[in-house]
């Protein structure tokens, strides 16, 4: 679950998205102040805005919310004051955390492309990364599916030129790092980093 708040460029409503794909087309149905949207091939809750956010959400955050149980507490409730009976589903884990690559091998359908094995602590993902300086042995920062990069942009699984992705390997200056360098390459960290750990900036 990941939710943006922009009161300036929005108003006070809260969107809430649960899903990382994208439907091809939405069924929208409003109860009170929530807008709840629904995949409609599949039926699937993708996504729900709640209205007047500020009288039900305690929060001063512009752009991404930080997603506490304090928060999903009270979205719970807000859903529950307007007669909507869904229980969230929701993923407390950490999305930046200390990767270690295992694993570095060629793509087979690009030349600029890395497939690599990276242990992120509660499992191993295979990542396509295009960095020049990647390399097996490396610790670095990983980008979990379903964390939003300070750009915005949310990461979801993917195919990268037929090879599945799942996360992404930063740079600084992808995760918004003061002084990072131009140069294209990813961020490696000290080897002494522990595996799985939380990524602070």
């Amino acid at each position: 679950m990941n939710i943006f708040y922009n009161i300036n460029g929005v108003g006070d409503v809260l969107l809430v998205q649960l899903a990382l794909t994208r439907p091809e087309s939405i069924v929208i149905k409003s109860q009170g102040d929530v807008t709840l949207i629904h995949d409609e091939v599949t039926g699937e809750l993708t996504a729900f805005n709640l209205f007047n956010a500020s009288s039900y959400v305690k929060n001063e955050a512009v752009g991404e919310v930080e997603l506490t149980e304090e928060v999903a507490g009270q979205l719970q409730d807000a859903l529950l004051k307007n007669g909507v009976e869904i229980k969230l589903d929701i993923d407390f884990t950490p999305k930046f955390v200390v990767g270690h690559i295992l694993t570095k091998e060629k793509h087979p359908n690009a030349d600029k492309l890395s497939v690599c094995t990276v242990d992120v602590g509660s499992e191993t993902v295979q990542i396509v990364c295009g960095a020049p300086n990647v390399d097996a042995g490396q610790k670095v920062v990983v980008a979990k599916v379903g964390a939003v990069m300070p750009s915005g942009m949310v990461i979801r699984d993917a195919e990268l030129r037929g090879v599945p992705s799942a996360g992404m390997i930063c740079s600084a200056k992808e995760l918004g790092l003061p002084d990072a360098p131009e140069e294209k390459g990813i961020l490696v960290l000290d080897n002494n980093a522990v595996t799985g750990e939380i990524f602070t900036k």
